[in-house]
Parts: structure tokens; C-alpha cells; sequence
């Protein structure tokens, strides 16, 4: 079935990066048309070969009658048509602009840091239609990557729930739809034989899996999520992430997302698991 995707967020966070990796995929790709054109150029392209057609939109054409073009994009294509919104921090933005000397869509009399913020107000009602949020903040080329490749080309066809570890000295994922913070548990970090370990290795888990409030956290989460995930798929947005964290992202907050990875996974399809900062940590 062919797929029509529009990719946009904001400047720099990797729009140029997305459209190559799905060109790569077998999609026709269209770079900064204007919105109105979108539903043209979607019907005419409809019967073409290849696995469909993506096309960027970024800020400047970004108009006040976007959101109906996408909700009647929606009603046209139905789950076939989903919008990407592709964010990152804003310091991350700033370093970014800092080493290409890039110039922001929107800086005529304004500082890149104030381009920024203007950006995140003109693109707040684009974020909130979105169907697929991802914060490239922490991201490679190749983390970027395989993120899309989970997202398009998973075994039944995409990716609905996210299970994402994370560090909290490397920052909160601005993607996450729920955060859940595991600081309150024993960190095995101070355990010289666990140290130099990770949340994956089953030392580790053993370690934390000899506390109640593992398993008291467990437990109380698990019955959270079986509520809250249908209600939030069904009824909010077609994708959701849930991101733990700990102090490094290397042992808690790994052991944790594993542990209701494998819970998500045997209760609803489209589950991928992602332990952001662990090899950061380990390096």
C-alpha cells in the first residue's frame, strides 16, 4: 500500500537528512512544496511505481490553513498519510546553526536563538496535529536512520508504541509522550562489579529485581500503561512514546524500558524498544 508522508518541524532538526533516507527507500520526494499543492500532487502521484511520496513543508510555507490541508489529506488517504514533525532542544538547534553558518528562515532582525522560539509558536498547532514526533537531539546519521526504518519499513509495517531509555544529564526526549522517572530506584552504578555493566546485562537486572520497589514500580507502571496506551493510541495520535530515565541512561532506566518493552510487546503490536544513551555512557 502506498504511503504519503509530509515531513516538517523545525529548522535544522533533520528534514533534508529524512527526505534522502525514504528516497533512498523507494519514495518520490518532493523538497519544500507549499501546502495547497499537497493534495494535487498526492492524487496524480497515487498510481505512480515506488513505495509513495514524501514531501517537506518547512516554516516558511507553513500557512494558516495548513492543519485543514493535512486534515484533508486525512480523510483522503486515511492511515496511508501521516506527518512527520522532526524537533531537537533548543541548544542543540544553536550548535547546529553554529557549525554549518547556516542562516534561520525566519532571523531577519532577530538572533538565531530568537528564530528559534519564534519557530516553536508558528509550528505549535503543526506539532499537535502530528502523527510521528522525533526529537533528533542525541541522534546520528545512522541513529537518524534506523529510526526511520523502524517507523516505515517495520515487519507489520510500522511502529505505534516507542520504549526509549534515556539519561538525564544528556537530556529529557522532547518526542516522549509519557516520562517516567526511575532515579528512586537502587543505581547498581555503585556496585564496583556492576559499574562497567549495562541495564541489559542479567547481573543487572538481578541486582534490581532484589528490591521491592522494583518491582512495586513494575507493577503500578504495567497497570498505568494498560489504560492508558489503547485510550491514548485509539484516541490522541497513532504513535506513542514512553521514555524512562535515570541519571546516565546506562543501567536503571535500560533495565526498566526492557522490562516493559517485553510487557508492551505481548499485549500490543507495532512495540520497538530504543536505549538512547547507553553506548553514550559506555564511551
Amino acid at each position: 500500500m502506498k504511503q504519503f508522508v509530509i515531513v516538517t518541524g523545525m529548522s535544522g532538526a533533520g528534514k533534508t537528512m529524512t527526505l534522502k533516507v525514504l528516497e533512498d527507500f523507494g519514495f518520490i520526494t518532493i523538497d519544500n512544496l507549499p501546502p495547497e499543492l499537497l493534495p494535487n500532487v498526492f492524487s496524480l502521484l497515487e498510481k505512480s511505481s515506488g513505495r509513495g511520496v514524501v514531501a517537506t513543508i518547512d516554516v516558511r510555507n507553513v500557512s494558516g490553513n495548513f492543519v485543514k490541508v493535512i486534515d484533508d489529506i486525512a480523510g483522503a488517504w486515511g492511515g496511508n498519510a501521516k506527518v512527520v514533525f522532526l524537533t531537537a532542544s533548543d541548544e542543540e538547534l544553536l550548535r547546529r546553526y553554529e557549525r554549518t553558518r547556516r542562516v534561520h528562515p525566519l532571523s531577519k532582525g532577530l538572533s538565531t536563538r530568537e528564530s528559534i522560539r519564534a519557530e516553536r509558536e508558528l509550528l505549535a498547532p503543526v506539532l499537535d496535529r502530528a502523527d510521528i514526533v522525533i526529537d533528533t537531539s542525541m541522534m546520528d546519521l545512522h541513529q537518524h536512520r534506523e529510526r526511520l526504518v523502524r517507523e516505515f519499513f517495520g515487519d507489520d509495517g510500522g511502529v505505534s508504541l516507542i520504549i526509549s531509555s534515556f539519561g538525564y544529564k544528556y537530556g529529557v526526549p522532547q518526542d516522549a509522550s509519557f516520562v517516567f522517572d526511575v532515579r528512586c530506584l537502587p543505581n547498581p552504578y555503585y556496585v564496583d562489579e556492576l559499574k562497567n555493566l549495562t541495564g541489559e546485562d542479567e547481573p543487572v537486572k538481578d541486582y534490581l529485581l532484589k528490591f521491592t520497589e522494583t518491582h512495586k514500580f513494575l507493577e503500578l507502571t504495567k497497570n498505568f500503561l494498560s489504560f492508558s496506551v489503547p485510550q491514548f493510541l485509539n484516541n490522541v495520535r497513532g504513535q506513542l512514546h514512553i521514555a524512562v530515565g535515570c541519571t546516565g541512561g546506562k543501567h536503571r532506566s535500560v533495565a526498566v524500558a526492557q522490562w516493559l518493552y517485553e510487557y508492551c510487546a505481548q499485549n500490543w503490536r507495532g512495540v520497538c524498544v530504543i536505549h538512547r544513551d547507553k553506548e553514550h555512557s559506555k564511551s
